[in-house]
């Protein structure tokens, strides 16, 4: 399974951070036997070794984890009550369908609700419903009936359907970032059946834990001590109606991003116009990420092993960390392309700090 098609089986996982077994089973099943060395660390970071002619390293990550909530409380009505694990708008989850579940447990169905706008104040009309007004229906008769399927610490994810629609577009929850990690995928097949001995050793990294704290890639990253690294995201780029061509990080369509600044780190320019460079040599649609704005585990890998040259690729994503995240898949394709030439690139022809 390539391409989107992988993408598709990666979004509809069930994956929040801290439970991101799911997402790690389908990967692992994937890339067997495509690889050099394979490990999983005391976290869940899954780690996948493609030997180079080289002794020089080049990390590739990307992370697993999708936003989803964390039900904190259960009352006696069967009603679940939920923090939320990652950046949300509060906006977009009122009337959202949810899978319910943890590790190794059967998924149930349930749904966020609130008041009735029948019965809301006009000064409650007026405001998003907070996090704590809303709550989870099970469709339970009382508390020791959600009990006998939910327990405080399970998680939930949209519930949301992979779709293609319109012209060349995809919406999907989870596609940061899932996303990245289809690419990864797809770059381990390429190497695999066209029989590629890389320049740089390969380390293709499926991490955990980005939306709360980035802590996979920082432990993995202090491990392997790359010489370089690739991250690859989604990325917010209000690409939408109503926004000034000024506050448009990016344009779906027109190829991955590459980030010159986030508040996480500020990128090398040498590595950012190499990236960029790359996609004019090979025909590759790119652009630079205007906007700064966001974080990914770039910031937590450039600060590891006492410093780590790193580059962060991220495809255009309208209505991020929703149950409806759009990208157009050709930058998907587009992203693919220049994130190979740069696993495939030798040492010598990255350009010096």
């Amino acid at each position: 399974m390539k391409g989107t098609a992988l993408l598709e089986k990666l979004c509809t996982a069930f994956g929040p951070t801290s439970c991101e077994y799911e997402v790690a089973k389908i990967i692992a099943e994937e890339l067997e036997g495509k690889y050099d060395e394979e490990y999983t660390d005391f976290i869940g970071d899954r780690i996948f070794r493609i030997k180079g002619k080289t002794d020089k390293k080049m990390m590739l990550s990307a992370h697993m984890d999708e936003v989803g909530l964390m039900i904190s409380d259960i009352d006696d009505n069967g009603y679940l009550y939920f923090q939320p694990v990652g950046g949300f708008d509060v906006k977009v989850l009122c009337g959202r369908k949810l899978f319910i579940g943890d590790f190794g447990k059967e998924k149930i169905s349930g749904l966020i609700a609130s008041k009735a706008i029948h019965q809301q104040s006009y000064e409650e009309r007026k405001k998003a419903t907070p996090i704590d007004k809303m709550f989870i229906d099970i469709g339970a008769k009382d508390k020791a009936d959600a009990e006998a399927s939910v327990q405080i610490g399970d998680y939930a994810v949209f519930d949301s359907d992979f779709i293609r629609f319109g012209d060349g577009y995809i919406k999907s929850k989870a596609i940061d970032d899932r996303l990245g990690c289809s690419v990864l995928c797809d770059i381990v097949n390429y190497i695999y059946e066209n029989k590629i001995t890389p320049e740089y050793d390969l380390y293709f990294c499926f991490t955990v834990r980005e939306e709360v704290g980035r802590t996979g890639a920082l432990i993995t990253a202090n491990r392997i001590k790359p010489d370089l690294a690739l991250v690859l995201e989604s990325t917010a780029i209000a690409d939408i109606a109503g926004t000034p061509e000024h506050k448009r990080a990016a344009k779906t369509g027109d190829g991955p991003c590459v980030s010159l600044m986030d508040l996480g780190t500020v990128y090398e320019s040498a590595l950012v116009n190499f990236a960029l460079g790359l996609g004019k040599k090979h025909g590759i649609k790119c652009q630079p990420k205007k906007y700064v704005a966001g974080g990914t585990d770039a910031g937590k890998i450039h600060k590891a092993a006492g410093g780590v040259r790193t580059i962060n690729m991220a495809c255009p994503t309208r209505y991020i960390h929703s149950a409806s995240c759009v990208i157009k898949e050709s930058d998907y394709y587009e992203m693919f392309k220049l994130a190979l030439q740069i696993a495939l690139t030798s040492p010598d022809d990255v350009p010096e700090r």
